[in-house]
């Protein structure tokens, strides 16, 4: 019989929930206790305690949840739709502004962006888990948006960088965790169905955000191309701020002074005990490199189709096609790892089919746009779950009170990963030469199988080596 792993027991009386009517109607309609059973503990392979009933009474549907699932959704168009369509901003901006400057030096861009997005969100996350998440989605709202409407205007590699890698990339952190974490407030046995709907806001961003700057680029040009984005995301974002809703908090007493308000939500973000945990470390830098192999090939996969030959229009079509078939790719492992499999078992065999589909298809037959085609669809769908099963991954492993602070850790490792592993596709690109390119593709293909690596070690570690759902 199939043993599934429930998710940690917490203390009750650390949560407060906001005061709603629907949501209490939710909870007396729907409360029910997990249905899961726990798996052995062990000196090694210690498991998380038992669920408290109380708090394991997730209403698991009703008016709020699908609400909020569906504000998260209109929030992650832009706030993760952006990061999956860089490649069409590189693409233009390395042809265009910067054709004079390396592609190492481009690549810091980036590499700044994702990595002030990934550490923003550690503290976007525990601002989340305190106050809920009207404070972070205003605050990222206002400098998404403006970061948007300054890179408009930039021309040098430092502008850029300062507009669009550290302004823009701190709204995005700021929106991350509570985007992805308030949906976890109302689902645990469908999480990641719940999160896969969600997070569909990611794939209808990638697919949209391109199409619009190949429309308007050379319609209105560059400028005007991110002024008309920043104003969209903005409609986005200012909708989704309004629909979203915690369900849970923990209680603080009201901060009265600096040190008091500095220990809280600068030193209190940053969960250091959870590096004490195997699995935590494990889990973490899986994730961490399955990011940031995702985000290498978004940055550089449009430019490798338009350094073979292929137009523009082509390159940004591409990374259409990736970002629609991510749409079944988000679902379809979602829905398999809910009723089978578990999140961790799904991540191993997604991340091992981006790494072949990598080595197989895009390293030996780039050459042909047809094969780029069928490479993009293949990826897209391959990839992603990464975005969707990865919280499910921490949340496994995590007290539900405790997820939005351990959620936005993982990705304190992401954007110190990002600050490295972006650079060094950069330098490995080096000229532009296909030769080089190669050598990116298998850089990429490396980074995805390490990842699976390491999904099985928090596996092995937790669970051991019996088949079960995990």
């Amino acid at each position: 019989m199939t043993e599934i792993i429930t998710p940690a027991k917490v203390d009750a009386s650390e949560l407060t929930e906001i005061p709603s009517n629907a949501t209490a109607s939710v909870r007396r309609m729907f409360s029910h206790e997990s249905n899961g059973s726990t798996g052995r503990g062990g000196s090694t392979n210690k498991l998380l305690d038992s669920a408290d009933p109380e708090d394991m009474e997730f209403p698991e549907g009703g008016f709020r949840a699908y609400i909020t699932v569906f504000g998260s959704f209109l929030g992650l168009i832009p706030a993760f739709g952006l990061p999956n369509s860089v490649g069409a901003i590189e693409a233009y901006i390395s042809t265009h502004q910067l054709s004079n400057v390396s592609a190492s030096t481009v690549s810091w861009i980036f590499s700044i962006f994702n990595f002030t997005a990934f550490f923003c969100s550690i503290f976007s996350g525990a601002i989340f888990d305190f106050t809920g998440t009207k404070i972070p989605m205003a605050i990222g709202t206002v400098s998404f948006s403006c970061g948007l409407f300054l890179t408009a205007n930039a021309e040098t590699a430092w502008q850029f960088t300062l507009a669009f890698g550290i302004v823009t990339g701190f709204g995005c952190g700021t929106l991350m965790s509570p985007l992805i974490g308030v949906v976890s407030h109302y689902f645990n046995k469908n999480r990641a169905t719940a999160i896969s709907l969600a997070t569909l806001g990611a794939s209808i961003g990638g697919i949209s955000i391109p199409l619009l700057l190949r429309k308007l680029y050379p319609a209105v040009g560059f400028v005007w191309a991110l002024r008309i984005l920043s104003f969209i995301c903005a409609f986005f974002l200012v909708f989704s701020t309004c629909l979203v809703k915690e369900r849970l908090k923990k209680e603080r007493a009201p901060t009265s002074s600096w040190s008091e308000f500095l220990r809280m939500y600068v030193l209190g973000v940053f969960d250091y005990k959870s590096f004490s945990e195997v699995r935590f470390d494990f889990c973490a830098m899986a994730i961490a490199l399955a990011e940031c192999s995702l985000m290498i090939t978004a940055i550089y996969f449009p430019s490798y189709a338009v350094r073979r030959g292929f137009s523009e229009s082509d390159a940004y079509l591409l990374v259409t096609v990736i970002n629609c078939m991510g749409i079944l790719g988000r679902f379809l492992p979602s829905y398999v790892s809910d009723k089978w499999l578990g999140p961790f078992n799904t991540c191993i065999i997604t991340l091992v089919g981006c790494a072949i589909t990598t080595l197989a298809v895009w390293l030996p037959f780039g050459s042909s746009l047809g094969v780029l085609y069928l490479y993009s669809a293949l990826y897209g769908f391959f990839s992603g779950s990464i975005l969707t099963i990865s919280p499910v991954c921490c949340g496994k492993i995590s007290r539900t009170e405790d997820f939005g602070k351990r959620y936005s850790t993982m990705y304190l490792v992401a954007s110190f990963l990002m600050l490295v592993t972006i650079p060094v596709a950069g330098a490995i690109i080096g000229n532009g030469e296909i030769k080089r390119y190669n050598g990116f593709i298998v850089y990429a293909a490396m980074l995805e199988l390490v990842a699976a690596m390491f999904h099985v070690g928090t596996r092995f570690v937790t669970v051991g080596w019996r088949i079960c759902k995990f």
